[in-house]
């Protein structure tokens, strides 16, 4: 009698998920079904965006070299407590939109969300206020924030950033503008300064207190949020952007009426250089910007084109050229003066201003331009003087030692090592507007020679392989 072998019990909920799961008709789980998806909020920048990028960071760069400013790099996880201090409670980036959590040794750090508070930082960190004043310095920089995606705003986003420490004059102020500006002319996208001025913290408190009595008087009216914003932080009742609040906002006390004089000379002087720079500006004087650090003048740098919008998850009406959704946030770069953030940091006092640029918006803007003007022309691909194409497994060889001498040299030279038919390479070069194709093939190699095709008319010669980089550079005027 064969012994009974032990049945090993199974619970039903158990083995009806064992079976659903491993069943000929099961679907893959929730986790692998995302692991291709990228994180609501962020995004791939694909080969094909990479002009755009390009583009902007040489206008960027060559800003940056004409008005003298160095390069700096903060980390990218800060003390959560600098943006606390220097952005402030009740501020939305604090309050909702901060990536903060604990490190293994239990300090509470956060993802940067903007870019000035670790550059004051940095200052104070590496003595930085005894070199010569003002230090200027200029930034590209990833920024985190957990907000709704909207108007090529990103979860984590880009920003190139223009900061000047240790000086108070209108001039300082006036020339970050006009960096800003020339940034978006520079690029052939036309823009418009929305500026106002915020005063010293003391004339701004006695500003609140007005702003607050009238504001509880239209309480009825206001949404949601800015119902708390009347005892959380007042000043953020001017940035709503919800419709239902343009009203209220539209006919609220103007913060210029409780300037001191002091304040109002020190910001007509900034605007007597905008006029004297040509620069269109507009007075806007519901313009607070949404940080706590902001002293005296503050702008914003917007289109003054109808853009069409671009968010995460558009409604079919916001879609149309010209739609402006709940909430959307028009600028395409803002900044001002942040006379006290180094000495709330723990420095000295030391008056600074700067400002920031978000790339994926302006990119966002510039093509959103291109779009609406069909005579504007999209930003410039990489131009190639000259395209070498190859035949054969030693030319490929040999055409790679060719490639890498010219390297050093100023002509742009454009090939495709992995496309071994000649007409392909051909349509190729012609797709890219090269002036001449130079072809190497077996017969080539063997005679150290190359051809040279003139791609306008079609003739050929044959020149020796030593003597390529002088007879290009005759063809394309470069001696």
């Amino acid at each position: 009698m064969k012994p009974k072998k032990n049945k090993t019990i199974v619970p039903k909920s158990k083995k009806n998920a064992k079976e659903k799961k491993s069943g000929p008709g099961a679907e893959k789980s929730s986790t692998t079904k995302k692991t291709n998806n990228v994180l609501r909020g962020m995004h791939d920048i694909l080969p094909k965006e990479e002009k755009y990028w390009r583009a902007f960071y040489r206008a960027a760069q060559n800003l940056a070299d004409y008005f003298q400013f160095g390069r700096i790099e903060t980390p990218l996880l800060e003390e959560s407590s600098l943006f606390v201090r220097s952005v402030g409670r009740g501020t939305d980036i604090v309050d909702k939109e901060m990536y903060i959590f604990e490190d293994r040794d239990g300090a509470k750090v956060a993802l940067r969300p903007e870019g000035t508070a670790g550059v004051a930082r940095a200052y104070i960190g590496n003595g930085m206020w005894n070199l010569t004043q003002p230090v200027k310095v200029w930034y590209v920089e990833s920024m985190f924030r957990h907000e709704r995606p909207q108007s090529g705003r990103y979860r984590e986003h880009h920003q190139i950033g223009f900061e000047t420490i240790g000086a108070k004059d209108p001039a300082l102020d006036a020339e970050l503008i006009l960096i800003a500006y020339s940034f978006y002319k520079d690029l052939g996208v036309p823009v418009e300064v929305h500026i106002n001025s915020l005063g010293t913290p003391e004339e701004r408190a006695r500003y609140i207190n007005e702003l607050v009595s009238y504001y509880r008087s239209k309480r009825s009216y206001l949404c949601e949020n800015c119902r708390l914003r009347i005892t959380k932080n007042p000043l953020r009742l001017l940035d709503c952007k919800e419709p239902s609040c343009q009203p209220v906002k539209e006919a609220a006390p103007q913060l210029v009426d409780w300037l001191g004089e002091e304040s109002k000379n020190f910001f007509m002087k900034v605007l007597e250089y905008l006029d004297e720079l040509e620069i269109p500006y507009q007075l806007t004087p519901t313009l607070v910007r949404g940080l706590d650090y902001y002293t005296h003048t503050v702008f914003e740098l917007v289109p003054n084109f109808i853009i069409p919008l671009a968010g995460d998850e558009p409604a079919e009406e916001n879609k149309t050229v010209g739609a402006v959704p709940s909430g959307a946030q028009s600028s395409v770069g803002a900044g001002g003066r942040y006379d006290l953030l180094v000495e709330d940091l723990g420095g000295r006092p030391t008056p600074a201003a700067g400002f920031g640029i978000g790339i994926e918006r302006a990119i966002s803007a510039l093509k959103q331009y291109n779009e609406l003007k069909k005579t504007q022309p999209p930003v410039p691909e990489e131009k190639y003087d000259v395209y070498f194409a190859q035949l054969g497994g030693d030319a490929k060889r040999t055409a790679l030692k060719m490639i890498n001498d010219l390297r050093m040299t100023d002509i742009r030279l454009a090939f495709n090592l992995y496309k071994n038919s000649l007409k392909n390479q051909l349509e190729l070069a012609n797709s890219l507007k090269v002036a001449y194709v130079v072809i190497l093939g077996q017969k080539e190699v063997q005679d150290k020679t190359v051809i040279i095709r003139d791609m306008e008319s079609g003739v050929q010669e044959i020149v020796d392989q030593k003597k390529l980089e002088m007879n290009l550079r005759k063809k394309l005027k470069k001696i």
